[in-house]
């Protein structure tokens, strides 16, 4: 599994999603331009016991992980989608696609990829959740609906 953030903003969010894929042994993809140093200190210290076991890559576009990854399935996650994330039966090699915090993911590439966007339920009035807190939502659903493979 892999979840790729593109243009991550906020160091502590992209620590918490860093520690949750080592734990996981999920992969993680930044997408450049990254909103912060990835020396940063919040970054590190989120995630700061887990960096070694974190498998983690950089990319300078999108269309570079989508040109590496050619035969996966991408999941747009969006608050605009009308498919919840639970709604999908994800395979052990599906690419979790998250925006940035302030924009989300670009509407070319929602309008692009619309039977695969994703969204997760939440009241009429709320904008959106914490990007680490979605990221553990939907990764947590396509992990368990897979079986915790390799996971105690």
């Amino acid at each position: 599994m892999h979840i790729v953030l593109v243009e991550p903003e906020i160091p502590g969010n992209t620590g918490n999603i860093a520690r949750l894929c080592a734990a996981t042994g999920v992969e993680l993809h930044l997408v450049r331009p990254l909103g912060f140093s990835t020396d940063d200190r919040y970054l590190k210290r989120a995630g700061l016991d887990y960096w070694h076991l974190l498998k983690l890559h950089y990319h300078d576009s999108f269309a570079e992980v989508q040109q590496a990854y050619p035969d996966r399935r991408f999941y747009y996650n969006t608050t605009k989608a009308h498919k919840h994330y639970a709604a999908v039966a994800y395979g052990q090699e599906d690419m979790l696609v998250f925006g940035k915090e302030t924009a989300g993911l670009p509407e070319s590439l929602l309008a692009a990829n619309r039977e695969y966007c994703i969204r997760i339920p939440m009241i009429e009035d709320a904008r959106s959740l914490n990007l680490s807190n979605a990221v553990a939502i939907v990764v947590y659903e396509a992990l368990r609906q897979n079986g915790f493979v390799g996971l105690k």
